[in-house]
C-alpha cells in the first residue's frame, strides 16, 4: 500500500474553514499518513495556521505536519513556535526557505532551508521528523541544476529525514532527480508532490511562479477544452492518475497531494488508482 499525504491551507474566514471541515471529512477515510498546513510569505497566516494543526490533531485524529518559513522568522520566534508544536503533539515539520513577501525588508535570521533545518534540530534534537522541499525540474531562483542538487543535499546534511518535491508531470524528471541525488550519497525517502488539475488558468499561474513544467501536449489538450469543466476534470485526472501509476511502479516511497482544500480532484485520482 503507498503512503499518501494531503497538504492543506489555513482558512482565514468561517466560509473557509467550513470549506477546509467539508475536504477534510471527505478525504479522511482515505487514511493518510500525515496532512502539512502551509502558511503564507513571512509567517502571515501563522496563527491560522496553528490553530489548523490544533483543529485537526484534536478534532479528526490527524497527524498534522505544519510547514515553518524561514522568512520573517527570528530565532526566539521560531523557537517559541516549536515549543507551542511540541505542546500540541505535532511530530513532523516540513522545514522551508519560504518566499520574502513584497515589501518586507528583512528575510528574518535564517537565508536558507539548511540553516532552519539545523536551528530545529540543534533546538528540540530528535523531536521532530522533518521534511524539506526538493525541485526534480530545479528551484526556479538557482544558479544551476548541480547548485540545485547541492543545496539539497545540505538540507539533508543538516538532519532532515525526508524530503516532497514541488509538482511535476514529467516522471522522467523526478527519477532523474532521484538517481543524482542517491550519486551524492542521499538516501533519505524523496515523495513525489502531486498537483491535480482543477483550473487550467491558475494551474498555469501557479506553474510560472514556481518553475514547474506544464508539458505542450497537456497544455495544448486543456486549452482545447475552453471553458468544459467536467471534460477537463475528468481528461485531468485520468492524466494525473497514470502519472501516479508510473511513480508508485519506479518506486516512488508515497505521493503527497496539493488539494488547495478541495476533495473532489483528489478523489478523482485516488479513485482511479
Amino acid at each position: 500500500m503507498t503512503a499518501i499525504s494531503f497538504e492543506f491551507f489555513p482558512p482565514k474566514t468561517d466560509e473557509q474553514r467550513d470549506t477546509l471541515e467539508s475536504t477534510v471529512l471527505q478525504l479522511k477515510p482515505k487514511a493518510p499518513e500525515y496532512v502539512s498546513v502551509t502558511f503564507g510569505a513571512g509567517g502571515s497566516t501563522l496563527n491560522h495556521t496553528v490553530d489548523a494543526v490544533r483543529g485537526l490533531g484534536s478534532r479528526h485524529a490527524l497527524e498534522a505536519a505544519p510547514h515553518l518559513s524561514c522568512m520573517g522568522g527570528s530565532r526566539s520566534e521560531i523557537r517559541a513556535l516549536l515549543e507551542d508544536y511540541i505542546e500540541l503533539g505535532v511530530n513532523r515539520i516540513v522545514a522551508l526557505r519560504g518566499d520574502l513577501p513584497s515589501g518586507m525588508a528583512s528575510i528574518g535570521d535564517f537565508r536558507y532551508a539548511s540553516e532552519l533545518v539545523e536551528f530545529i534540530r540543534s533546538e528540540t534534537g530528535d523531536r521532530f521528523r522533518i521534511e524539506v522541499a526538493c525541485y526534480p525540474e530545479v528551484h526556479p531562483q538557482a544558479n544551476d541544476a548541480l547548485a540545485d542538487l547541492d543545496n539539497f543535499r545540505r538540507k539533508i546534511e543538516a538532519g532532515a529525514n525526508g524530503a516532497v518535491t514541488q509538482y511535476f508531470y514529467n516522471t522522467d524528471g523526478y527519477f532523474r532527480f532521484v538517481d543524482a541525488v542517491r550519486a551524492l550519497g542521499v538516501d533519505v525517502p524523496i515523495v513525489p508532490g502531486i498537483m491535480p488539475i482543477a483550473n487550467f488558468s491558475q494551474l498555469r499561474r501557479f506553474s510560472d511562479m514556481c518553475g514547474a513544467e506544464i508539458p505542450r501536449w497537456l497544455s495544448k489538450r486543456l486549452a482545447a477544452y475552453g471553458d468544459d469543466a467536467a471534460a477537463i476534470r475528468e481528461f485531468s485526472a485520468d492524466v494525473v492518475a497514470e502519472l501516479c501509476r508510473k511513480l508508485i511502479a519506479g518506486g516512488a516511497p508515497g505521493l503527497h497531494f496539493y488539494t488547495l482544500n478541495r476533495a473532489k480532484p483528489t478523489l478523482a485520482i485516488l479513485e482511479r488508482l
